[in-house]
């Protein structure tokens, strides 16, 4: 056993149920993806993870058949099981949806939010704004998703919580593989979300509406849909997450 393996069997501990176990590993895996430590085109090998995180290859194999069905895993006859690659035309497809599914949230969040969700947003707004500082990429990914994530839970509407989880999950995916320039952009896509709060806090749909609308067209524009980028190290990623 390596040194890296050693270091997470000492520190392990196994949920108490099978649930918790295999959420437990879910939420690592998904956590990957979202923070864009997994790039697109990985081979998730059930050996290696199980050997990671201490557990069958039938527990990893339930993980990996819901992340695929979730889309940001493709599970290949004879082949195993990948992170999905998202072609340009689907990287269109899935910010073409969000466009619209999040217009409608948006319209939802103006006319539920209460003064509660106007400070939450805005406490949302300041840690994605310290990660930028801190030059915390992948933390700020994350962050930013969530923030997305809020707003949907806000709206009240759960079908479009959970489709919008899962376009935010392909999203990341398609940032890893095709973002170009990510220098600056945080900062920009930040004021951007501060500009969506302050249309929401003033009750001002249309504006908010369309300012939803430019922040996903500009996170279009910088992506260059015709490269990808190196594959990962799954005992680097998940030493430190498998307990």
């Amino acid at each position: 056993m390596s040194d890296m393996l050693r270091a997470v069997d000492t520190t392990r501990q196994k949920p108490a149920k099978k649930n918790q176990q295999d959420e437990h590993i879910y939420d690592q895996m998904l956590s990957a993806i979202l923070e864009q430590r997994l790039s697109p085109g990985t081979k998730l090998s059930e050996d290696v993870l199980g050997e990671i995180f201490g557990v069958s290859r039938t527990v990893v194999r339930k993980v990996l058949q819901r992340l695929a069905y979730e889309k940001v895993v493709r599970i290949l006859p004879n082949r195993g099981a990948y992170v999905s690659e998202p072609s340009p035309d689907e990287a269109r497809d899935v910010l073409e949806a969000r466009k619209i599914v999040e217009a409608g949230i948006i319209r939802k969040v103006v006319k539920n939010r209460t003064e509660a969700d106007i400070k939450r947003l805005e406490k949302m707004l300041a840690d994605e704004a310290g990660s930028i500082e801190q030059g915390k990429y992948s933390k700020w990914v994350a962050l930013s998703g969530d923030f997305h994530l809020a707003l949907a839970e806000i709206a009240k509407n759960t079908p479009l919580q959970d489709y919008l989880r899962e376009l935010v999950s392909r999203t990341s995916l398609i940032l890893v593989q095709y973002q170009t320039g990510r220098v600056g952009n945080q900062s920009c896509s930040c004021d951007e979300h501060g500009d969506i709060i302050a249309a929401i806090r003033d009750q001002d749909e249309e504006k908010a509406v369309k300012l939803m609308h430019d922040h996903l067209q500009a996170c279009e524009e910088q992506l260059k849909l015709d490269g990808a980028d190196p594959v990962s190290d799954l005992y680097k990623i998940f030493s430190s997450a498998a307990d």
